[in-house]
């Protein structure tokens, strides 16, 4: 090879592992070594400035070439493959709200209540079927919004699942009306129905004193966030897709469409992809009094653990047509 117009006989033929090159040691040094130069003299210059040249640049010394052996280059462990494209083994699951945080209230029942009995069901389910569970909180207490994700970080988690119940502050008519599960990922919101539910669930972070708690992503936080929302876009949709089937011909009800997308809190530092799960709504009587019984919290922890399941299978699939596996 050359550097600076010096030619450099390397010992060993580099090496491409992973988008870099690797050398040998002592062909490292040689390279990375320093040719002394001899600064021009002052008549040089004079001539130089006279000409309206430059002077010659001085010879370089000569590297000494000592006679060296080999050094084996040692292949560098690749690095771990990132949540959504490797094998679904850790699943996080987060309980919403909790401790001095009750989350929406309905009649008789407490959101933080609900979410926690249908989080421990599913835990056991997943834990039956082998995976590696974590929950964010397995009692009543309190945690900030952005330490759930951290704790899913923390973990190495594969699939980030937040569970809630919906709500509206409506008549009494209207609240009747008014009842379903839904499943959201994050992304920009494309309804103020969105926006309002987001809003109540972030608002947790300001009426609890999070600090730099707010209840909506700005234009630009949405910007930055863009390049990380691609990477698990894909495979948080899936899981959605996932879901759906699974819920589907379940007590409750779709409301709408099933999904729908916007800035919670909770699921903006997640490195993994993340569905946040609103079970029903605690607003509505008849969602609330099946949520409220063991058979209703069992049925909706069942629908989701065979989704995860489903969601795995299909990650495994598609490694497999890369054959990754």
């Amino acid at each position: 090879m050359t550097r600076n117009g010096q030619t450099i006989e390397l010992s060993q033929a580099p090496q491409l592992e992973n988008g870099h090159i690797w050398i040998a040691e002592n062909d490292a040094k040689k390279i990375s070594s320093k040719a002394v130069a001899v600064p021009a003299t002052k008549a040089e210059t004079a001539q130089a400035k006279a000409t309206g040249t430059a002077p010659a640049k001085p010879a370089a010394k000569p590297v000494e070439q000592k006679p060296t052996q080999p050094v084996a280059v040692k292949p560098k462990t690749p690095k771990q493959e990132i949540a959504g494209t490797r094998e679904v083994r850790t699943i996080v699951i987060d309980p919403g709200h909790g401790g001095k945080d009750p989350g929406a209230s309905g009649k008789k029942s407490q959101e933080k209540d609900i979410v926690l009995a249908v989080a421990k069901l599913l835990r056991k389910n997943l834990a039956d079927a082998g995976f590696n569970v974590k929950l964010t909180r397995s009692k009543d207490v309190f945690i900030e919004l952005r330490q759930r994700a951290n704790l899913a970080n923390q973990w190495d988690g594969d699939l980030f699942i937040s569970l809630h119940c919906n709500a509206i502050d409506a008549t009494e008519e209207r609240k009747k009306i008014i009842q379903g599960y839904q499943f959201y990922v994050l992304r920009a919101p494309e309804s103020e129905e969105d926006k309002a539910i987001a809003r109540r669930e972030n608002a947790v972070a300001t009426l609890y004193g999070e600090k730099n708690a707010k209840d909506e992503l700005s234009p630009l936080e949405w910007f930055k966030l863009e390049a990380r929302l691609e990477q698990y876009k894909q495979t948080s949709y899936l899981f959605t897709e996932k879901l759906l089937s699974s819920f589907d011909g379940g007590k409750i009800k779709k409301m709408n469409t099933g999904v729908g997308g916007a800035g919670f809190m909770v699921l903006v530092g997640a490195m993994m992809p993340a569905v946040l799960i609103e079970l029903g709504f605690i607003s509505n009587e008849e969602d609330e009094a099946y949520m409220m019984t063991k058979a209703g919290q069992q049925d909706l922890a069942d629908r989701i653990a065979q989704a995860v399941s489903k969601y795995k299978d299909a990650v495994h699939t598609y490694r497999e047509t890369l054959g990754r596996n």
